[in-house]
C-alpha cells in the first residue's frame, strides 16, 4: 500500500484519472513557472516541466512522494497551448482538424528524504481529428470546453466527438498516462488491485 501521494497539479482531469485508478492522493498545486520555449523539443520540454513541478512541491514536503505532470499538444513540431479566446480556439481547431497531431505528457515522481530520488517518463500518443466544418467548430467552441484545453479540445468531453482515431495511450491524451504511473509507483510498494479490493 502506497503512502498518500501528492499530486502537484490542480488539473481536474488528472485528479479524476488518479481517483479512477484507486490511487490515494492529495492535491498541492505546484508554484513552478512553466515556460513553453519554442526551441526545446517537446519531449524534453514536458519532461523538464513535469520534474520542475514535482520538485517545487517536494521541496516543501521533503519526505513525501510527489507526482508532477505536463502535457503538450504538438502539430508539425508547433506547440498548441490553451487558446486565449474563441477566435484563437477556432484557428487552432481549423488547423488540426482532419490531421494527425501528437500529445506528449511528461510524468515525474520525486520521493525519499529530501527528494533525492527521481523518476521521469515521457509518453506520446497520436490523435486524429475528423474533418470539421466551420459551423461544427463554432458549435463546439460555444460549449466553452476548448477554452482551458491544450489544442482546444478535450477528448474526455464533447471533444470525443471530434476524435476518430488514436495511436497510443488514451489516458495520456486526457493528461496522465495511468499505465506509466503504475510502472513508476510499483517499486514503491503500490499494488493497484490490492487497494481496489
Amino acid at each position: 500500500m502506497l503512502l498518500l501521494l501528492i499530486l502537484a497539479s490542480n488539473s481536474p482531469r488528472r485528479k479524476e484519472l488518479l481517483t479512477q485508478a484507486g490511487i490515494p492522493f492529495e492535491v498541492v498545486p505546484s508554484l513552478y513557472e512553466e515556460n513553453n520555449h519554442p526551441g526545446i523539443p517537446p519531449a524534453q520540454l514536458v519532461r523538464e516541466q513535469a520534474l520542475g513541478k514535482a520538485l517545487e512541491v517536494a521541496h516543501r514536503y521533503p519526505e513525501r512522494t510527489v507526482l508532477g505532470a505536463d502535457t503538450l499538444v504538438v502539430l508539425d513540431q508547433k506547440i498548441l497551448g490553451k487558446p486565449g479566446d474563441a477566435q484563437e480556439a477556432h484557428a487552432m481547431l481549423t488547423e488540426i482538424q482532419g490531421r494527425w497531431h501528437e500529445v506528449y505528457t511528461g510524468i515525474a515522481l520525486v520521493y525519499g528524504k529530501d527528494s533525492h530520488a527521481q523518476k521521469t517518463h515521457v509518453q506520446t500518443s497520436k490523435v486524429h481529428l475528423r474533418a470539421l466544418s466551420p459551423q461544427e467548430i463554432s458549435d463546439y467552441i460555444a460549449t466553452q470546453e476548448p477554452m482551458d484545453k491544450a489544442g482546444a479540445y478535450a477528448i474526455q468531453g464533447y471533444g470525443a466527438l471530434l476524435v476518430d482515431a488514436i495511436e497510443g495511450c488514451y489516458t495520456n491524451v486526457v493528461g496522465l498516462s495511468l499505465p506509466v504511473v503504475w510502472d513508476l509507483l510499483q517499486p514503491l510498494g503500490w499494488r493497484p488491485f490490492e487497494v481496489a479490493q
